[in-house]
This record gives structure tokens, sequence and C-alpha cells, in this order.
């Protein structure tokens, strides 16, 4: 069996990491830094960095900040926000970020996924895809979830695929910071689609829930905010991460040690 890559997704508010529920209510969280120095002691796969203000201010994530983060981390991190060329790719792959995150300009500039991955490889552009239910399906949404598409999330992932995304990164807005566990059937419709690995996000609250994502709709990896930030009934903040023998329980033996 493969194994399960189980990913922090940590949200970028200015210097701070903050975290939200349905893409909105935002709660301050603390320091990215302080967040990298617990992973790095408890053998985290990798570390998904995005910047929720970048788009709509017409920015790329801070370059200092993600050398400082980048410099911090013993993992791998993609790094995601406001990213709408090869030149702002680039960028973000000089100051240490190992892979990036496309959103919003996958979809409004035309080519850049294919130019993304013909300059740097499919192995470091993935894809964000965030998708809200609605009466006869999902529809994708970009923009922090503000703007709609029209867009079936199933068909753009296999679209993304043909134009070079080495990997999806997909989102349910509707449990975004809920802790419901994820949008098992979007997940499976995406997963279905495509031959590149697929990254479960949004709703996660269980460790149960990781090897739901896994072994019942196929996802690849599993990725979480909430749940890697708060503790107990009373929700408190807290970072940590579960062990290797917890994951086991629910991702198979896989999970031993392997970074060094």
């Amino acid at each position: 069996m493969q194994h399960v890559r189980v990913i922090p997704t940590l949200l970028l508010k200015d210097w701070g990491i903050v975290k939200t529920v349905g893409f909105d209510a935002e709660t301050y969280i603390g320091c990215p830094i302080n967040a990298v120095r617990v992973f790095n002691a408890n053998d985290v796969d990798e570390l998904i960095l995005l910047d929720i203000l970048a788009t709509q201010e017409g920015r790329t994530p801070d370059p200092e900040r993600v050398t400082q983060i980048a410099d911090e981390s013993l993992m791998p991190i993609a790094v995601g926000g406001g990213l709408r060329s090869v030149a702002s790719v680039r960028q973000m792959l000089a100051c240490g970020a190992d892979k990036v995150v496309l959103n919003s300009a996958a979809i409004e500039v035309p080519e850049l996924v294919r130019d993304c991955a013909t300059h740097f490889g499919s192995q470091c552009v993935v894809v964000s895809i965030d998708a809200r239910r609605e009466a006869e399906g999902w529809q994708v949404l970009t923009r922090r979830g503000t703007t709609t598409t029209g867009l079936d999330p199933r068909r753009l992932a296999g679209e993304l695929q043909k134009q070079g995304a080495g990997e999806i990164l997909i989102n349910s807005i509707d449990r975004d910071g809920t802790w419901d566990g994820y949008d098992l059937e979007l997940v499976e419709q995406v997963s279905s689609e495509v031959g590149i690995p697929v990254i479960a996000c949004g709703g996660a609250g269980r460790l149960e829930d990781f090897g739901r994502a896994v072994s019942e709709a196929g996802a690849s990896a599993v990725a979480a905010g909430s749940f890697f930030l708060y503790h107990g009934r009373r929700r408190g903040i807290l970072i940590t991460f579960p062990t290797c023998e917890e994951l086991a329980s629910v991702l198979g033996a896989e999970r031993v040690r392997t970074r060094i």
C-alpha cells in the first residue's frame, strides 16, 4: 500500500495564521513559525501554506515570510495565494517552496497550469479546487468562495490533469472548519476522474475521517486545518499532530516513521 500523506494546511493572514469556518468567521491562531516547529518534531509529511488575502489584494505571498517559514521547515512545503504567472511561481520556489498551489488563477489565467508544468514539472503544481454543494451536485467557486464559475469539480479536475497539474487539492467549502468529516462523495467524484494524486480537504474532525477519505473516497492524501490547531470540545488552540501509531490505526502499517 502506498504511503498516505497527512498534510496540515495553514491559512496565512498578514504575519500570522488564522482558521476559518466555511471560508469565513476567522479565528487568529498564532505564529506560523511556532506551528512549523511543532510539525517538525512530529514527522509531518508536508505542509500547505495559503495566503488568503493575496488574490484579493493583487499580490503574491510575502517572499520574506515564505523564506522564513521554508528555512525553519524540515518538511516539504506548498505555497499558494495570488500566484498568477510563471514568474510568481518561480519566485516562491526560489524562496524555498517545494510546490505551489494554484487556485483562482488556474481557471482565470489561460495556459497558466500548462506553462508552470512545462517550466517546473508537474510534480510541483498543485491545483486547489474549492467546491460548494448544490441541489444537483457541486459548483466550483474562486476568489475565496466569493465567485461562482458554473464549473463542475469533477470535469474541471480532468481538464486540469490534461493541462499538467500534478495533484488536485479538493476542498469542500461547506465542510471547512466544521469537524463534520470530509465530503466523501465530492472526493470520490474527483478521485474517480483523474489518475493523479487527490488530496482531500475540508471537514476532518476525527482520525477516522482520514481513513475514510482514503478507503471509501479514493484520496491519495488528506489535508486538514482545525484538526491540527484545536483541542477538545471547547476547541482551545493547541497545535499538535497525531502519533505514527495513531495514524497507522486508520491508514495502515505504512505509517511507520520514514523521515530521519
